[in-house]
């Protein structure tokens, strides 16, 4: 229950950490942060953040991590010193939730980027454990309809439906992945010689995987599983999967939105002074 010094100015501690005044004051404790399921009570003289959440592996505690790093700091900084209160027990076990959510957090540059690859596929995956068959998406999920904003120069590849032209995605869309190790990973299912492949289409990425857009809205809810079709003229430009699909490369994806890379045409935008 006591206070244990993780750095100068920075404490972790369990529910009776803040029991005792006299210890916070010596410590220096000027603010205490409780990441728990319910608020504990005030203590006098000590600012106080409190971040409801569960200790559960699916529990969103990264959306909050930029406030809780701004009120630690905050203390800090102004000479004082900061507890974090939570299950500070010898036999305490980290969320691995929360532990993957943690590392990620420092991947970003220890700031949330909702726009970082590693932010985007953290958020689908959370997406895809929480929901069965989605019945309503967030609307930050989707990326904007490249269709209904002008493109930047120089900047993004666009992404066009081979067909009829029709403008799908952006580069920026684009979840790129590890290759896997080629045909060996299809060996269970017998599908494909992998003698018989050519040197060059070993381990290949033929598709593009990709956040959601608004145009697939449709297709998206109620279903785990489907085709996704040009929102213009209805070609098959590739598959989602909820559960995840495996890439021609052998990785497999969770969740998957899939388009064939023969069914697209890439689209750069270049200024008067480039020719």
């Amino acid at each position: 229950g006591g206070m244990v010094r993780v750095l100068a100015g920075l404490y972790v501690g369990g529910a009776e950490s803040c029991s005792s005044l006299e210890a916070l004051s010596a410590a220096g404790v000027v603010a205490v942060l409780t990441v728990d399921a319910e608020e504990p009570p005030a203590v006098p003289g000590v600012r106080a953040m409190h971040v409801r959440v569960r200790d559960e592996p699916g529990a969103d505690l990264l959306s909050r991590l930029d406030e809780c790093a701004a009120f630690l700091g905050a203390a800090r900084a102004g000479g004082g010193a900061a507890l974090v209160r939570w299950a500070a027990k010898p036999d305490a076990q980290v969320n691995p939730g929360f532990q993957g959510q943690l590392k990620l957090y420092e991947a970003m540059g220890c700031a949330v980027d909702t726009s970082s690859v590693l932010y985007k596929r953290y958020r689908l995956e959370m997406l895809s454990e929480r929901f069965s068959e989605p019945q309503d998406l967030p609307r930050e999920v989707f990326a904007v309809d490249p269709t209904t904003v002008c493109q930047n120069l120089n900047t993004e590849v666009l992404y066009r439906c081979r067909k009829c032209r029709r403008a799908l995605f952006r580069s920026s869309s684009i979840l790129s992945h590890t290759e896997g190790i080629g045909p060996t990973a299809f060996a269970h299912k017998r599908i494909i010689d992998s003698a018989r492949l050519s040197e060059n289409d070993q381990g290949k990425c033929t598709s593009y995987f990709i956040e959601p857009v608004q145009w697939m809205e449709p297709a998206l809810l109620g279903v785990m599983e489907g085709q996704l079709l040009c929102p213009k003229c209805t070609s098959k430009l590739g598959s989602f999967s909820w559960r995840g699909d495996q890439c021609s490369c052998g990785r497999w994806v969770t969740p998957a939105f899939q388009i064939h890379k023969s069914r697209v045409d890439e689209v750069r935008t270049l200024s008067v002074g480039n020719f």
